[in-house]
């Protein structure tokens, strides 16, 4: 694995965020991850303005993992990583966008549900892939079962995702880390609410905790 999967791995939980307001949001949003101990963000290009909260994010919290999410086109990538971004997530499987992207070096997790995704995921020498969307795919069943003809993936589930099965998830050695939104909802962040999105990161990062101590 590669520094930026180690990273992952060890915080074991990536928040999956929106933000609308990026300017207004994405530094007491960053504060608020980094204390409740869950250093990291996949800020997706589903909303404008992703690579600012990226920049602003990384600024504010130097040593934060920050990575782009949703990313669909070429430019996205170069404008993700023009404002700091770690890691590419992609909601399904481009070739194009995965040779692009170890073409700039940068790690990159497609998005990956079915033998024929993972299968072309190994003729690009992938470690670790994205699960998406997790639960309405199969969920851990399906991941445990296409971890026996292909064990040399780790897998980051997300969709779904919430404290109830977190730990499951995490169970499961096939998995290196989750991505989840439900400690930053629409609600939670259009509110400002970083107290209580703080606390959901010192759930998550006591389960993660509790799990690895197994």
């Amino acid at each position: 694995m590669n520094a930026v999967d180690k990273k992952i791995e060890k915080i074991g939980v990536i928040p999956v965020i929106k933000l609308n307001r990026p300017e207004q949001d994405a530094v007491p949003l960053a504060k608020a991850l980094c204390q409740g101990g869950i250093p990291a963000a996949e800020v997706t290009f589903r909303a404008a303005g992703a690579e600012t909260a990226i920049r602003l994010m990384k600024e504010a919290c130097p040593d934060m993992l920050v990575g782009a999410g949703t990313v669909l086109y070429k430019e996205q990538v170069d404008s993700a990583l023009k404002a700091g971004a770690e890691f590419i997530v992609t909601p399904g499987f481009d070739p194009e966008l995965v040779a692009y992207c170890q073409e700039k070096k940068v790690p990159i997790y497609p998005g990956c549900t079915t033998p024929t995704d993972y299968h072309a995921a190994l003729k690009f020498g992938l470690e670790v892939l994205k699960f998406f969307p997790a639960e309405q795919s199969g969920g851990l069943g399906k991941i445990k079962a296409m971890s026996a003809p292909f064990p040399m993936f780790r897998i980051m589930p997300t969709g779904g995702i919430s404290l109830d099965n977190l730990a499951t998830y995490l169970s499961c050695p096939a998995v290196i880390a989750c991505g989840g939104s439900y400690m930053v909802s629409e609600k939670l962040l259009e509110a400002g609410n970083w107290e209580e999105i703080t606390e959901l990161c010192k759930r998550s990062a006591e389960i993660v905790r509790k799990v690895r101590e197994r």
